[in-house]
């Protein structure tokens, strides 16, 4: 099957107006709807991207006279604000659009500290933290080509001996791989949310919409561009209908819209690259549609010990706004951690982040 879209189209959708955004995105939820005639469920985080979601499906369900599914997977990462209003959004949904809303909750079979001794620490990004996981066990397993290939990016034709490809990893990355006692994995996604996620589709025959941005990684841009918004043909049906929208369509959604949303997020006030400035058009609620956007407390509300990307924010970094926020949960990830064969790992007295931190050099204090 060829591909449904080249990297420049995904550019140019991210381009058009947000009431053309929005009519696109409504057309593809109201396809995935009327295709699994009503047997569908929005994956709801509580985050800001899926309680836009979870909005534009009221919508739809509303117009349909359907049942609106929200899959809340409680990992016991998030914050305690967003396990609160992931009840109180479904209420709003419930009241809002006069609909029947189901709330399922449902929690992994692993604690996260286990999944951590088990596998390792999720550092860098989810392909690095793969690439030193194999890449260590190519080396233990005494495979250069394997090593060469997850560690410096080396694929070597067998029959010439030519090298191409070069993409290894990072100067710090690698030096974690070779000289770290600290393992690393991105296995955590996988057991705390997406294992649950698929064992309730599996139990209730409903398909997946999910609320991710192309726009967040690489790998969501490449699943877009080889699948586009609705994958019907793929061995796991699921919907993303929000691909093309930018984190600045879902502030300026929100608050055109005046969507309730957690308040983790603090307030969502015009950016005029003055964190001390007092902008009064946000006092007075006369913003400009081309205004920027950014909101006055976290910037993403995942689970709040992952450490994925953590190594290219500005400071105050997650964890240093952890520490202000929510200084029990900080106290608990940062604190702790013990030598166990030679390998970092959780002790019952904390996660033992701040040696893997240290080590990758972000700082938490």
């Amino acid at each position: 099957m060829t591909n449904k879209h080249q990297p420049h189209d995904l550019a140019q959708m991210q381009s058009l107006s947000l009431d053309a955004k929005i009519r696109m995105t409504q057309r593809r939820i109201r396809e995935w709807y009327e295709h699994w005639n009503g047997m569908v469920y929005v994956s709801f985080s509580g985050g800001k991207d899926s309680t836009v979601l979870a909005d534009l499906c009221a919508q739809i369900c509303q117009e349909y006279g359907w049942t609106l599914y929200l899959l809340f997977v409680n990992t016991g990462l998030e914050y305690p604000e967003i396990q609160k209003f992931v009840k109180t959004f479904a209420e709003w949904l419930r009241s809002h659009y006069g609909i029947e809303v189901v709330l399922d909750i449902v929690r992994p079979e692993m604690r996260f500290d286990a999944v951590l001794k088990k596998y390792g620490y999720p550092v860098f990004s989810k392909e690095i933290a793969l690439f030193i996981e194999y890449g260590r066990k190519a080396i233990s397993r005494g495979d250069e080509a394997k090593a060469q290939r997850y560690l410096y990016g080396k694929r070597i034709n067998p029959k010439t001996g030519e090298i191409y490809n070069h993409m290894g990893l990072s100067e710090k990355a690698l030096d974690f791989a070779l000289h770290s006692d600290i393992p690393a994995s991105n296995m955590c996604c996988s057991i705390m949310k997406k294992q649950p996620a698929k064992k309730y589709a599996k139990e209730t025959g409903r398909k997946s919409i999910q609320g991710t941005l192309a726009s967040e990684s690489k790998l969501r841009e490449s699943t877009w561009i080889k699948n586009g918004c609705n994958a019907f043909n793929s061995k796991d049906p699921i919907s993303r209908p929000l691909s093309f929208w930018t984190e600045q369509d879902i502030l300026h959604y929100i608050k055109k819209y005046n969507v309730p949303y957690c308040s983790v997020y603090g307030d969502i006030v015009t950016d005029t690259g003055d964190d001390n400035q007092i902008n009064i058009i946000d006092y007075l609620d006369c913003y400009e549609e081309e205004d920027k956007l950014k909101t006055t407390g976290c910037d993403r509300t995942g689970c709040i010990f992952c450490m994925f990307g953590c190594h290219l924010e500005k400071e105050p970094n997650r964890f240093q706004r952890l520490k202000e926020t929510h200084p029990r949960q900080y106290e608990y990830c940062i604190g702790g951690g013990e030598m166990v064969d030679g390998k970092w790992q959780p002790s019952k007295e904390g996660l033992g982040l701040g040696k893997v931190l240290d080590y990758i050099g972000v700082k938490y204090d």
